[in-house]
């Protein structure tokens, strides 16, 4: 399998490889050289990031959890200079 590095260093994972490691979008990937020289890539332990709007990202689990209750005028009042 062969595949073209953009000049962003960015590759695409060919499909063979990606169903192999059971790899889904938002998974972690990580890349190490053995001995003889060869890249291994293997699944990351832990999962990444989703994309927003997935239920399952950073925003989703901040969500709703402001305590302080600011209202719109009192809130650009604070953050205006006052000159």
């Amino acid at each position: 399998m062969t595949t073209t590095m953009t000049v962003k260093g960015q590759v695409t994972i060919p499909k063979k490889v990606r169903d192999a490691l059971r790899l889904s979008p938002g998974d972690g990937v990580e890349f190490a050289v053995n001995a003889q020289g060869e890249i291994v890539v293997k699944k990351a332990g832990s999962r990444a990031v989703r994309a927003v709007g997935t239920g399952n990202d950073r925003f989703s689990a901040a969500r709703g959890k402001a305590e302080v209750k600011w209202r719109t005028d009192e809130l650009m009042a604070l953050l205006r200079d006052p000159d």
